[in-house]
């Protein structure tokens, strides 16, 4: 059972008016990990609170206006059983070069052991953007996820809101 591990229990912090949960950073969960190159890096933070931990190129990619290309990172993890990654965009490479994911969130499963790569989109209209090898290009995010057990029925219960079937748009513009 060495990578079957329990998520971190949130404490609780008190407010003035609500509870909100806090995770206990010492209780990380234990993701094992194999670089493919020499030149790979592991995932990292930037910061102690971060969520993301940064992926990063191993090669360089030339991307032109509108181009898509599936770069690699190197690196292979084990993420445990009860738990998925999320591969997310880097919102510095959005907002300063137009650089994003084709497919957000990416999603990672417990079971995959391949090399972790990423399908960046140069959404920029006029400039090239260069990937080079040490380039911070996503973020990985590790989450709990619930089992479903699907019941087919002929017509389902009311939602607590009210929303019904009201979807793309039916809250309002504003």
């Amino acid at each position: 059972m060495a990578n079957r591990l329990t998520a971190p229990q949130p404490s609780d912090v008190r407010s003035q008016d609500a509870t909100i949960p806090r995770m206990d950073h010492e209780q990380a969960i234990r993701v094992t990990f194999r670089r493919l190159t020499a030149e790979a890096r592991e995932p990292s933070r930037a910061h102690a609170g971060d969520a993301g931990y940064d992926l990063r190129s191993i090669e360089e990619v030339r991307l032109e206006p509108g181009e898509r290309a599936l770069v690699g990172t190197g690196i292979c993890v084990a993420i445990p059983d009860g738990f998925a990654g999320l591969v997310l965009p880097r919102s510095g490479l959005a907002v300063r070069h137009g650089i994003s994911l084709v497919n957000t969130p990416g999603l990672i499963d417990s079971g995959y052991r391949g090399e972790i790569k990423v399908p960046l989109i140069n959404h920029d209209r006029t400039e090239t953007f260069l990937v080079e090898a040490g380039t911070r290009i996503a973020q990985l995010v590790f989450v709990t996820f619930a089992a479903a057990a699907f019941t087919e029925v002929e017509s389902l219960e009311a939602g607590a809101d009210g929303r019904g079937e009201g979807g793309f748009g039916s809250s309002g513009s504003d």
